[in-house]
């Protein structure tokens, strides 16, 4: 059941975006111990314990939580219907719930996959049940754009989960026609476009078709830092491009982003991406190149609105940072306005994101203390001071 979590925690937004990242680890030995050491400290802050890190999403989304629920009762696929009719053209919140509907349906098909595997009777009667409402929703409602984005979006979490396997390719062109009926039942929308990325980078599309596909991205969301995120894996030195390359990418995004963008935070996720296997060495994280990214992240959540649906990705990767560079009290802000959810990069590259997550929270708080700081100095989290 825990693969099963992170799967689906992976899926958030990032999740999908960044599973082709999921198989560089990072070593944590060292951040487990601190778990242990800070952990009893925990409820004295008003954290949330470990068992209940909902690691699902980066931060809170109460409407897809109630459509996630209730169509987990009802297999009906009118509850996610309506969640995305409602976010309308929100395009970075309707980026990410589409991302979590997908998720939710890879997940139910795995989790009934895992019972089947238990022996007879280990799975309900009547058949496959796992992600139906997807199904249905595609054959009831072939002409709703949400279904089909959500569709095209489940095929590509199916494809990656292995990109070895022998139908890698096949579900990644089916993903590819399903994202192009999609396109044409929302011609304005650059959801389809964002899902098509990851086909792309899978298929190894060549360079100059990946930037006439970007092209249609921002043509009609030029700012999204969501389809950002989804476009950068193509140009690191993991897939078909070089760290220069990379931060070419996201310098240049930065640089060119208007007020209240969250986009000089991007650079922060390709000096991530880029760092070198053995990385525990606390003088990487207090170079030029990393506090350069984390003070343009530090600028962009500053001066993006507070409700941008992804601060949360971001402040979950500066808490990673900020830990390891052991600015302690900058870590437990972070902490403090993201505390509750976990489905975010890096934890869910982890074999247990909230675990993983907690780890550092531990370790951010034994840091603050030994500075002398103490609960009582601490806002609740979520207060804004």
């Amino acid at each position: 059941m825990d693969a099963l979590l992170v799967l689906f925690a992976a899926l958030a937004i990032g999740g999908v975006v960044f599973l082709p990242w999921m198989r560089r680890r990072r070593a944590v030995q060292h951040v487990r111990q601190g778990m242990v050491v800070a952990s009893d400290p925990m409820a004295a802050y008003g954290f949330v314990p470990l068992d209940e890190l909902d690691v699902r999403l980066p931060g809170p989304d109460q409407e897809l939580d109630d459509a996630l629920a209730e169509m987990r009762r009802t297999h009906d696929w009118r509850p996610a219907a309506e969640l995305l009719k409602s976010t309308g053209d929100d395009w970075e919140r309707r980026w990410q719930r589409v991302q979590t509907l997908a998720g939710a349906a890879a997940f139910e098909l795995a989790q009934e996959a895992a019972e089947q595997q238990g022996g007879p009777g280990a799975t309900a009667a009547g058949g496959r049940v796992g992600g139906i409402w997807l199904r249905t929703w595609r054959s009831e409602a072939p002409k709703d754009p949400g279904g089909a984005q959500t569709h095209a979006q489940f095929l590509v979490v199916q494809a990656l989960r292995d990109p070895g396997s022998q139908d890698f390719r096949m579900i990644l062109e089916e993903a590819r026609t399903v994202c192009r009926e999609a396109a044409l039942l929302a011609p304005g929308s650059p959801i389809p476009y964002i899902t098509e990325l990851a086909v792309a980078r899978g298929l190894g599309d060549r360079r100059a078709d990946y930037e006439e596909l970007w092209s249609k991205v921002v043509q009609r969301a030029p700012q999204h830092m969501g389809a950002h995120l989804a476009a950068l894996p193509y140009w690191s030195e993991k897939w078909h491009g070089s760290r220069k390359e990379a931060d070419a990418f996201t310098e240049r995004a930065a640089a060119a982003a208007p007020a209240g963008s969250l986009l000089p935070a991007l650079p922060l996720f390709a000096v991530y991406d880029h760092l070198p296997e053995a990385n525990m060495v606390r003088s990487l994280y207090q170079s030029a190149v990393v506090e350069r990214a984390v003070e343009g992240a530090h600028f962009a959540l500053r001066e993006a609105p507070a409700d941008h649906p992804m601060t949360p990705h971001v402040r979950h990767l500066l808490v990673w940072f900020l830990v390891r560079a052991e600015r302690y009290p900058e870590a437990m802000e972070q902490l403090r306005l993201v505390d509750g959810h976990v489905g975010a990069v890096p934890w869910s590259y982890g074999r247990s994101p909230a675990a993983e997550y907690a780890a550092y929270r531990a370790l951010a708080i034994a840091g603050w203390e030994q500075l002398g700081g103490t609960s009582a100095d601490f806002p609740p989290p979520g207060h804004t001071p």
